[in-house]
């Protein structure tokens, strides 16, 4: 197999230098965690439906053709992500976008697709 060493030789200056920079376990879980969050095509479309504008729960179940009750079950799972946020008008809730690190994830990841 070509993508595989032939020998077996540990180059320890480069493994020490690469060691010294990993995260610890707590964050990689924490990581993997977030992209689980970003695995799902439903979050997906509401984090491009709020990249556009503030939406209540209504109007992204329409933009995305999704129902209420799923809207709600995906943005209570982007809310603990704190990747959306809420404000409330009246007796109406607007979801948007948390900050711009969630644009900048979602633009690296369509990003990377073009290149692809």
């Amino acid at each position: 197999m070509e993508d595989v060493c032939e020998n077996n030789v540990i180059h320890v200056e480069v493994v020490e230098k690469v060691k010294k920079h990993m995260l610890d376990d707590d964050h990689i879980i924490d990581l993997a965690e977030l992209f689980k969050v970003f695995g799902d095509s439903t979050r997906m479309k509401i984090i491009c439906a709020l990249l556009q504008s503030e939406l209540c729960v209504c109007d992204l179940a329409n933009v995305i053709n999704s129902t209420v009750s799923a809207v709600s079950h995906q943005l209570r799972l982007l809310k603990q992500a704190k990747l959306v946020k809420y404000r409330k008008d009246g007796k109406t809730v607007y979801y948007s976008l948390d900050d711009d690190h969630v644009y900048e994830i979602f633009q690296k990841g369509c990003e990377h697709l073009e290149e692809m």
